[in-house]
């Protein structure tokens, strides 16, 4: 079913998926595993305590769902930013600032490439001339 949706459309899913673990929750970030464009594992990593004073305290009011809806929108937006590669990590970190007065959130992608998927290419690139080889 996933492998028939856009990416765009898997990462609204995985939103709406998570609006109620994401509801009130004060940081934390989204991570999405993707292989072949595919997204393959999600969830959500959040911050459950604050230290203030030296005291731990218990998470305060978190993300509204309005402001779930604009971080989904967000989200799949920020999706216009991701280069060719296929294989990799999506993480989108997100906060809430003190008093509700606004949250913020950022984007980080990581590429994946496995040199097995290579072999070809790499037995062409050592055959030219000029190429030192590095090898024992």
């Amino acid at each position: 079913m996933m492998k028939e949706m856009s990416l765009a459309r898997q990462v609204e899913f995985v939103f709406r998926q998570l609006e109620n673990e994401l509801t009130g929750a004060c940081a934390g970030t989204v991570l999405l595993q993707v292989r072949n464009n595919v997204i393959g594992k999600f969830g959500v990593k959040h911050h459950p305590i604050t230290l203030k004073d030296n005291e731990v305290q218990a998470e305060q009011v978190g993300l509204t769902r309005d402001q779930v809806v604009s971080f989904r929108g967000l989200a799949i937006e920020a999706l216009k930013l991701k280069r060719s590669w296929t294989h990799g990590e999506i993480l989108y970190d997100f906060s809430v600032k003190p008093n509700r007065k606004g949250w913020s959130a950022s984007v980080l992608y990581e590429s994946n490439y496995n040199m097995s998927n290579w072999n070809s290419s790499m037995s062409t690139f050592n055959n030219r001339k000029n190429v030192m080889d590095y090898s024992s």
